[in-house]
């Protein structure tokens, strides 16, 4: 306790308060001060303990006194603790409650819980250091000449001072995260060049290289994004943009219908084309507005709406015919299905299984069990 000194409380130029806790108690050693529960506050540059009923009580210590500290778990009857071990007194130490003390280390005893997140926050100060960077108060001058030793800001004027220095500080993060953002663009720029590069050499290369190189190019291309990304900059607004886009989702999307059976939700598709396009990224309306595009520019793509309202994009040649034969056959081999089993036999989406089962009743191939276990579906016998 005698590494202690009296304090007004108030922080200091550049200080920063990082938590305070009531209910502490302070400890000499292993023995209890004879100081009433306090607040317990931890800055960046102090260890501050002040009375919780006489505001006038207040002692402080720097955290470059401390060595180490650990925890102390509660136990029957004892609160948890934090023991400080800390350096001998300096000889040019303030005055402070003890002059002397047989121990190098004291404690913090929380009656109110919360040590858990006060030693947290003392080992990320413990680890940082920032009392060294930002020394916690400045010489003022007078106007007459310097002065001697340490002036502490206090009242008014010290408040000002710490709102405009958190200013600053504010201002200077966030012109940081901008530049990091305007960065992240750059690089962003520098993968779609990229792409549009490898493109290049595909095309211009084509009887040069192998298939499995080309279609190992092509996932390349489809992880980093599409390479020419149709954009209203670059194609203006309205129905031309929409044509454009409609044919570049006619070239885009061919490839994963077939791996999904031939037939998307709209909703798939969106995700899927604005995880291609990267910073590019496409609204629901201009999606579907290409999307509605697909007949009139003769792509091999559809949008279809089902009677329930569902939205799907599916190849031209994937006719209803053959969805309504596929769940007839899957329904009749098994003699019932749910549409979840029925996802699980085409690796669809169970949305999409439901529709083509529903397609398949309406047309009267067949026909439900709708229960308390589900909605099943059986070959229509009558």
């Amino acid at each position: 306790m005698d590494r202690f000194s009296w304090s007004n409380g108030l922080l200091e130029i550049n200080e920063t308060l990082v938590i305070q806790q009531r209910g502490v108690r302070l400890y000499d050693g292993d023995d209890k001060a004879k100081l009433e529960v306090g607040v317990a506050l931890l800055s960046t540059h102090r260890l501050i303990w002040r009375d919780g009923k006489n505001n006038d009580c207040c002692l402080a210590i720097p955290l470059s006194q401390i060595i180490f500290f650990e925890e102390q778990a509660a136990g029957i009857g004892k609160s948890a603790k934090i023991v400080i071990h800390l350096h001998p007194s300096p000889p040019n130490k303030e005055p402070g409650p003890y002059q002397n003390s047989k121990f190098s280390y004291i404690k913090l005893s929380f009656k109110e819980h919360g040590q858990i997140e006060f030693y947290r926050r003392l080992t990320e100060e413990m680890t940082q250091k920032r009392w060294e960077n930002t020394p916690s108060s400045q010489p003022i001058s007078t106007g007459t000449g310097t002065q001697a030793g340490r002036t502490r800001a206090v009242g008014i004027v010290g408040i000002e001072r710490k709102i405009e220095e958190k200013r600053k500080e504010t201002d200077k993060n966030i012109s940081e995260a901008f530049e990091d953002l305007s960065k992240l663009m750059v690089k962003a720029k520098e993968m779609v060049e990229l792409s549009r590069s490898i493109a290049n050499k595909i095309k211009d290369k084509q009887g040069d290289i192998t298939e499995d190189e080309t279609i190992r190019f092509k996932s390349y291309l489809l992880s980093m994004g599409i390479a020419n990304p149709v954009t209203r900059e670059t194609h203006g607004s309205g129905t031309h943009y929409h044509m454009q886009l409609a044919k570049q989702l006619g070239d885009m999307l061919q490839a994963p219908l077939e791996e999904r059976g031939g037939m998307m939700a709209l909703t798939e598709v969106y995700c899927l084309v604005n995880r291609a396009r990267g910073m590019e990224l496409l609204s629901p309306e201009d999606l579907l507005n290409a999307c509605k595009m697909f007949e009139s520019l003769k792509l091999p793509l559809r949008l279809r709406v089902f009677d329930s309202g569902v939205m799907v994009v599916q190849l031209e040649s994937h006719s209803e015919e053959e969805m309504i034969a596929s769940a007839l056959d899957n329904v009749t081999e098994k003699g019932s299905l749910t549409a979840e089993e029925f996802a699980k036999l085409l690796g669809l989406s169970v949305l999409l299984s439901k529709e083509r089962l529903l397609l398949a009743e309406k047309m009267g191939h067949l026909c439900r069990d709708d229960s308390v276990e589900g909605l099943r579906f059986y070959a229509n016998c009558f």
